[in-house]
């Protein structure tokens, strides 16, 4: 079967869930970074509301093709995926409505990217897709937007950096997310939502969210580095000694930690045989920081646990937001964020990658990197990782070609010694 690159395709990229609120912005941005010859449409379930949406992205887009499948529809679906080279999806959760649109492509040969930051997704769609991607020839990437290309594409470049320098290997690194001004996607509560729901009463789908090595090709090779904590309260100066106060857990680290081990893995261990990864946030440098990340990692489970509790989840579904649910214009413009990712080289060297956007993280930000991820698929073949098909990383999937891209699209990604 010939790969994807090689075939004939009426579209370069087709958005699906292009009416939702994150898939607009994507649409949006497409319209605005993709060179002018670039064949996009755009799918989902609505045309009325497809339809909707193209009229606001100006002239650019005004002939971009109406695509209908409904995201059960395994037909259509295989149908949608035949005609592109790309496809963007931002239906989630993935675990009810993206398994059959990441088959459609891996059968097809169609290179995929979308947002999802479920452990159960991708552990499902790699032991299901992994080997008829590497046979076709498709790139299937999952998480492509804020969770995780900061992650993955920082320690890439942290990588690629020691390595250049002759520097040996990666061992203890740390993302600290040093700033950010954004609020929490509807999507990715009600993403929380369903993986909480899957662990009720399975004792395996608990046991793989739970294991630090879920998403590696193959557990049986890792090394053995002992335990590594998924929400962890460290002192900054434990990290490099500039690094002031207390940092607390972040969020997302529980999923970003497993895409970047992932890319290790697949990446032959390239990074380290030794190689420890975690990630926390900020809280400033005052004598209060230490309280400060207590109250940040009380506050995290509780919310867990809230919404693991029937009564407490009705409550909290009335507070947070909603999916579909999104910022105003004014507030994603004034959103940011600022992560920075420190590393002690095997030859005792310390350096530090930096990933650095404007706009809401979850939203605008989003909205490019994950519009950068396909167009770079789709139009800088020959720049991408020599890996091949498979159900992939950003980092091993794009690689540099994503660098180049986010770079040109005013993301920061730098890397340098200490």
């Amino acid at each position: 079967m010939t790969s994807s690159e090689q075939r004939v395709r009426d579209y370069d990229v087709i958005v699906y869930g292009a009416s939702g609120f994150v898939g607009s912005l994507v649409a949006e941005h497409l319209s605005v970074a993709g060179p002018a010859d670039t064949r996009i449409a755009l799918a989902g379930r609505s045309q009325s509301k497809l339809v909707a949406v193209r009229s606001t992205l100006g002239a650019t887009a005004a002939d971009w093709p109406i695509l209908v499948a409904e995201a059960d529809d395994s037909a259509a679906l295989d149908a949608l995926a035949a005609q592109a080279h790309v496809v963007i999806t931002t239906v989630g959760p993935y675990a009810k409505y993206g398994k059959a649109l990441a088959h459609a492509c891996a059968a097809a040969g169609t290179d995929y990217v979308d947002l999802t930051g479920e452990v159960l997704f991708a552990r499902e769609s790699a032991d299901e897709n992994d080997e008829l991607a590497r046979f076709t020839g498709a790139r299937i990437v999952h998480s492509c937007g804020f969770d995780s290309i900061p992650s993955d594409i920082g320690v890439y470049a942290l990588y690629e950096k020691v390595n250049a320098d002759g520097a040996g290997e990666l061992t203890d690194t740390t993302l600290v997310l040093t700033s950010m001004r954004g609020g929490m996607s509807g999507g990715t509560i009600d993403s929380f939502r369903t993986q909480i729901d899957d662990m009720a009463g399975n004792e395996k789908a608990r046991s793989v969210v739970l294991s630090p090595y879920s998403l590696s090709p193959d557990r049986s090779i890792e090394p053995d580095l002992g335990r590594q904590n998924d929400a962890p309260i460290v002192k900054g100066a434990s990290i490099h000694p500039s690094l002031k106060g207390y940092k607390a857990p972040f969020i997302m680290a529980p999923y970003n930690s497993r895409v970047v081990r992932r890319s290790n893995a697949l990446l032959g261990y390239a990074y380290g045989k030794t190689f420890k990864y975690s990630e926390v946030m900020s809280v400033g440098s005052s004598p209060l920081s230490r309280i400060m990340a207590g109250g940040i990692a009380v506050g995290l489970g509780a919310v867990f646990a809230g919404l693991a509790f029937k009564p407490t989840r009705f409550v909290l579904d009335k507070l947070l937001p909603k999916p579909g649910q999104g910022p105003s214009e004014k507030t994603q413009r004034k959103g940011h964020f600022t992560i920075d990712i420190y590393t002690t080289t095997t030859s005792g060297e310390h350096y530090v990658s930096r990933v650095k956007a404007k706009g809401d993280p979850g939203y605008k930000a989003t909205a490019v990197m994950l519009g950068e991820s396909a167009l770079a698929l789709a139009l800088n073949r020959d720049e991408l990782p020599g890996i091949g098909g498979g159900v992939l990383t950003p980092a091993t999937g794009i690689g540099d070609a994503l660098v180049t891209r986010l770079r040109a699209a005013g993301v920061e990604v730098s890397a340098r010694k200490l």
